[in-house]
């Protein structure tokens, strides 16, 4: 069972009425993209779950952030941490469905941890399955919005399960995106790459960055390379 908050070095996140609770992944995510925004003014968090991301996002940004979410009980969590965030002035949250919502600005940066396994194995809680699948936003419908919501010169970055990747990376190049770098993430040094975390741009770099992150060294412990990632947060 999840415990019911998770401790930041500056924040709290409660989560015990959300869906979605707070993970690696999505530290590791938030954590990667504070390094790239390139002083961006104004974010768009498309999914926000807890609300973690767009906190994390203005501890180390001076960004106006927006989040959107579609379930109710997490958006009601989310609310309730940005209120108690040290951040709240600068955090607009949004209950509604990405897909349709009548957005009234362009962003210069969007993050997005969508939903995962568009044909896996689903859940019985319906709520899980909204959550963790592409039922409610799909990765074409995603693109969509990300294409829609972006300024001309805009970058976003996004989270997928490492099998998905290669299929998005098609996708937003259809759609007018560039990867500009893409970082595969592993559990252990023995371990198959399990998520990929990718900033995609409307310009063509001269170069894609490929990385990896291992997440646990051989002895168990926190890699150097993750708590490095991760010391503005953790610990």
């Amino acid at each position: 069972m999840s415990n019911s908050y998770f401790r930041f070095k500056q924040f709290t996140i409660q989560q015990d009425k959300s869906v979605m609770k707070v993970c690696t992944d999505s530290c590791i995510l938030c954590a990667w993209t504070t390094k790239r925004l390139h002083e961006a003014k104004r974010i768009l968090d498309i999914g926000t779950g807890t609300g973690l991301l767009p906190i994390m996002l203005a501890q180390n940004s001076n960004a106006i952030i927006d989040c959107i979410e579609l379930d109710h009980d997490s958006f009601k969590q989310a609310e309730e941490n940005i209120q108690e965030s040290p951040w709240s002035e600068r955090i607009h949250i949004i209950e509604g469905d990405a897909r349709h919502y009548p957005f009234q600005t362009k962003y210069d940066f969007i993050i997005t941890n969508p939903p995962f396994y568009e044909s896996d194995l689903r859940s019985p809680d319906q709520k899980k399955n909204k959550a963790r699948h592409e039922e409610s936003l799909t990765l074409d419908e995603l693109i969509s919005v990300i294409r829609s919501g972006l300024l001309n010169d805009g970058d976003f970055s996004i989270l997928l399960p490492f099998h998905r990747s290669d299929y998005f990376e098609k996708l937003a190049s259809v759609n007018g995106f560039f990867l500009h770098e893409k970082l595969t993430v592993r559990q252990t040094p023995v371990h198959p790459a399990f998520r990929s975390i990718s900033l995609f741009g409307t310009k063509k770099p001269e170069l894609v960055i490929l990385n990896e992150l291992i997440i646990k060294n051989s002895e168990g412990k926190n890699s150097f390379q993750f708590t490095e990632l991760l010391k503005d947060f953790y610990g």
